[in-house]
């Protein structure tokens, strides 16, 4: 009785590894449905992942002293030339023109030092595709290649600043603590002046 058990038992087991083997040949291994241009741990494609790089990469760049050193010289050299106006002087399309030529050249030669494949033509086709996605100072400098509008408002924004005509709201304003203005009577705390909208 014991062998017949013994038996059951190994019929079992065996039955067990044949359906397992089964299961392993039904079982579809291939690589066919990845994606190899996709990060599984990020879902990001290689595309993005490239795109990001460089964006970290002229984040990088413009941090640097040398290339402040070098928008800012131009900034303060072309600066007396653009009003705030509807009208554009012939000149702003010869300066615009220096200024892709200068900056843009700039950050080329230190990307292709630090990703020597890096190519600038597929690198603006990236950004223009993402225009509508991206914001912050960096999609701002770079917008200024292509958009001579953003261009222009970039300097007489830095006009503004140097000849002290640029609006400063920072003196202005002053942070307090919710709690602070809750133990005011009749105050609201969504209101900046501590006084309710609606009166006491």
């Amino acid at each position: 009785m014991a062998s017949n058990s013994s038996n059951n038992s190994r019929s079992v087991g065996e039955k067990n590894a044949e359906n397992h083997e089964e299961d392993l040949e039904q079982m579809d291994f291939s690589l066919d449905e990845y994606n190899e241009d996709e990060d599984l741990e990020t879902g990001l494609s290689a595309q993005d992942v490239g795109f990001d790089s460089v964006i970290g990469h002229i984040e990088d760049i413009i941090m640097e002293e040398s290339f402040q050193s070098i928008q800012n010289g131009f900034l303060e050299k072309y600066y007396k030339e653009f009003e705030d106006t509807e009208e554009n002087k012939f000149c702003y399309t010869d300066i615009h023109k220096e200024y892709i030529s200068t900056i843009e050249s700039y950050l080329e030669t230190e990307l292709k030092k630090r990703m020597p494949d890096f190519s600038m033509q597929e690198f603006f086709q990236n950004l223009q595709a993402r225009k509508n996605e991206l914001e912050g100072e960096i999609f701002e400098i770079l917008l200024t290649f292509s958009d001579f509008m953003a261009f222009k408002e970039m300097l007489i924004d830095y006009r503004a600043d140097r000849e002290g005509s640029s609006v400063d709201l920072s003196g202005g304003l002053m942070v307090v603590p919710v709690q602070d203005k809750l133990c005011i009577s009749g105050a609201s705390p969504f209101c900046i002046s501590g006084k309710s909208i609606h009166g006491p």
